[in-house]
């Protein structure tokens, strides 16, 4: 029970965060482009890399902490870090067809999905 307290409270200072990076990068980048979710997807990216690759490889993290940072933080900040990491750990495992296909999928797929709730909203 107090893992699922653990990660909520992550995921709250995440979505905060995340809430804050994005309207920082909208002062200084054009409205045109959605900047502060790609600056937000890929300083979450980076946060989980160095997370999992300097203090979890190295065992430097008790489990409770990293399910904070990780799951809680990093899954409140963005998912995108998570589907990050996930394609690069196929990539270093030389699995280069699941990579790929992951992008492919993910990218549709997702994409789909909010094509199919644009429409879904338009009909009820």
């Amino acid at each position: 029970m107090i893992n699922y307290l653990i990660v909520s409270i992550g995921a709250a200072i995440g979505g905060v965060s995340r809430y804050w990076l994005s309207n920082l990068a909208y002062k200084y980048f054009p409205a045109i482009f959605p900047y502060g979710t790609l600056i937000v997807n890929i300083v979450g990216s980076f946060l989980l890399g160095l997370i999992i690759f300097v203090f979890d490889e190295k065992e430097l993290l008790n489990n409770q902490l990293k399910i904070f940072l990780t799951i809680g933080f990093c899954g409140g900040f963005t998912t995108f870090s998570t589907f990050s990491l996930e394609t690069f750990n196929l990539i270093r495992d030389s699995e280069y067809f699941l990579a790929s296909i992951n992008v492919i999928l993910s990218i549709v797929f997702c994409l789909l999905g909010v094509f199919l709730a644009y429409i879904v909203s338009k009909i009820i």
